[in-house]
């Protein structure tokens, strides 16, 4: 890789980070291409990105960024977004479908370094949906009470005027 090829992957990546409220740095070593595709796919379906960086270069790109400072050793894939939940997702279910080979480091999430037990907990957190969804049920559950109430009601005094 020249110095110029080195220096635009660094201007892109420094662009990208700026946007991104969640960086995942993870250990993908032994890992065959066939999974890191399927990785980068399951990011694609959830607005994430994948990139496998050097070292320097993505330090490099982080500090250019004003993000956190990471400690980022041996061989290291790095997945952003702009949602936090979905990235760490990501991260988490690669994690779980190769576990020999595949391994959360660490992260930044809203600008600041978080470790691989806070990246973990956050994918283990409902998604918007899932917490819409339960929302509704709480805000639906006194109105179906009292219709359940009032429906009783009306069968027991229709029972009783027979």
């Amino acid at each position: 890789m020249t110095k110029a090829e080195k220096q635009e992957l660094v201007a892109e990546l420094t662009s990208e980070f700026k946007d991104a409220s969640a960086i995942v740095v993870c250990d993908y070593k032994g890992m065959t291409c066939h999974q890191i595709e399927a990785l980068r796919a399951d990011a694609r379906e959830n607005d994430a990105k994948v990139k496998i960086v050097k070292n320097t270069l993505a330090l490099i790109a982080l500090k250019e960024a004003g993000q956190a400072s990471l400690e980022i050793k041996d061989t290291n894939l790095v997945i952003w977004g702009n949602d936090q939940l979905t990235t760490c997702k990501v991260a988490d279910r690669a994690a779980t479908a190769n576990k020999e080979k595949f391994a959360v480091k660490s992260g930044i999430l809203e600008g600041s370094a978080v470790d691989a037990k806070t990246v973990i907990a956050m994918a283990k957190l409902p998604g918007r949906e899932e917490l819409l969804g339960m929302l509704l049920n709480v805000w639906n559950g006194p109105a179906r009470s009292i219709a359940i109430g009032l429906q009783a009601l009306a069968t027991k005094k229709a029972e009783a005027a027979a």
